[in-house]
């Protein structure tokens, strides 16, 4: 049965990349029938912190990532590595400087293992040094931690980031030290930036509850990871979970590294945003108006607007900024749209006008304030949208939004008339 592990250190959040490597490895194990487990590689007790964990672990979750077994503390193992250390000192495999146990490593010897991604490497042990088992400190190090857990844990494939290829001979020497059987490697590339360099905050590296802060919805977050290094086939680019757990294999990984393309994300996130009913949106939404410090209104309210920006939202976050005209007078203005198309006379005055057509009218739909604004029109000489744009802009302070007559009838009568005779001034 195939056996993996996710391996983080608490001793910052969960970024990208490895999330990423999380994910490549819950798929195949899943893909496998097999199981995925967790390790907490917590032997750095000065840095690693409890709020670490708890959002890594929450962030998995958020993930769709659950864990097989109980999770694996390095920092309740230490008497497990000593004994492993002082066995290979017994054999006069290591030796001792100190407090420090160290690893032989004989010379002229070649380390050779097959990746799954990258075919065969091999390494000469002339260009590995002695290796610290436990450091003066009696803390294991991560390479001979890593052995011993993977061996005891009976992981048969590890799967990881291009960053520890270098790792790897140094531990298939501990491997054969201690009789273990060495698992299979697959190594997958980093995750680059646009320029090509390595993954910044700027560019993206930053920590994946920061993405459910700005609005991007788990589904999509897991759906765009899974691409960065992976393809389906036949360009899909929009795939449900059990779909891409179906398709993945970590032997079709790419051997080069995956741009993180900010754009792309924005665009999985909002067709998926797209394709979800607006009361499966509401609690969301109602979420980030209150951490966007907005007035929440009902729900009536809320998903009589939702009907209207659904299909225009690329983020959950960007609802209220883009809504805000609908549930307060003090809603953002663009400067830029006011200059353009409410300061002339003549704005003004189809401002005037409609507003005065508008109140006389006893039905306020949208099709019906739509024919009373083309009668208008028609009647003036005027294009519609020589009425159109003026009228947005002076109901919503934005130059953009959906459909204007919808909007109009939503924010009723009352408040349309009101808001058009102040920008008529």
């Amino acid at each position: 049965m195939v056996r993996v592990r996710f391996a983080p250190s608490p001793t910052g959040y969960l970024h990208i990349g490895s999330a990423r490597t999380a994910l490549f490895n819950w798929l195949y194990a899943k893909h496998s029938g097999g199981v995925f487990l967790l390790r907490i590689e917590d032997t750095d007790k000065t840095r690693s912190k409890e709020e670490y964990l708890e959002e890594i672990l929450g962030s998995l979750k958020w993930l769709f990532m659950d864990w097989d077994e109980d999770l694996t503390f390095q920092s309740k193992r230490f008497d497990v590595y000593k004994r492993y250390a002082e066995d290979l000192v017994k054999r006069g495999l290591a030796y001792r400087e100190g407090e420090a146990i160290i690893f032989k490593v004989e010379k002229d010897r070649p380390v050779s293992f097959t990746d799954i991604i990258h075919g065969t490497i091999e390494v000469s042990t002339n260009e590995i040094k002695d290796q610290v088992l436990i450091k003066s400190d009696t803390t294991p190090t991560y390479n001979f931690a890593c052995v011993v857990d993977d061996a005891e844990m009976k992981i048969t494939h590890v799967i990881r980031g291009d960053d520890h290829i270098s790792n790897t001979p140094k531990q298939i020497l501990l491997y054969n030290a201690l009789g273990f059987p060495i698992p299979k490697f697959a190594h997958i590339p980093l995750i680059l930036s646009r320029d090509g360099g390595r993954l910044s905050k700027r560019h993206g590296a930053t920590s994946i509850f920061e993405y459910k802060r700005m609005g991007f919805l788990p589904e999509a977050l897991v759906n765009f990871l899974a691409l960065m290094g992976w393809a389906p086939g036949l360009d899909r680019e929009i795939l449900p979970l059990d779909e891409i757990v179906k398709l993945f294999d970590v032997k079709d990984v790419n051997k080069t590294g995956a741009i993180f393309d900010m754009d792309k994300l924005t665009w999985i996130n909002g067709q998926y945003i797209a394709a979800k009913k607006k009361e499966e949106l509401l609690p969301l939404i109602k979420n980030q108006m209150q951490d966007a410090g907005v007035s929440v209104p009902s729900d009536d309210a809320l998903l009589k607007v939702m009907d209207l920006y659904k299909m225009r939202m690329k983020t959950l976050s960007e609802f209220a900024r883009m809504t805000d005209h609908f549930f307060t007078d003090d809603y953002s203005v663009e400067e830029k749209g006011v200059e353009k198309y409410l300061t002339s006379p003549e704005a003004k005055k189809i401002l005037r006008e409609f507003s005065g057509r508008l109140q006389k009218m006893k039905e306020f739909s949208h099709s019906a304030i739509e024919k009373e604004c083309r009668q208008m029109a028609e009647e003036n000489g005027l294009k519609a949208a020589q009425i159109i744009h003026p009228t947005r802009v002076a109901i919503s302070g934005k130059t953009t939004g959906a459909g204007l007559f919808e909007m109009m009838e939503i924010l009723g009568k009352d408040k349309v008339i009101e808001r058009l005779q102040k920008a008529a001034g």
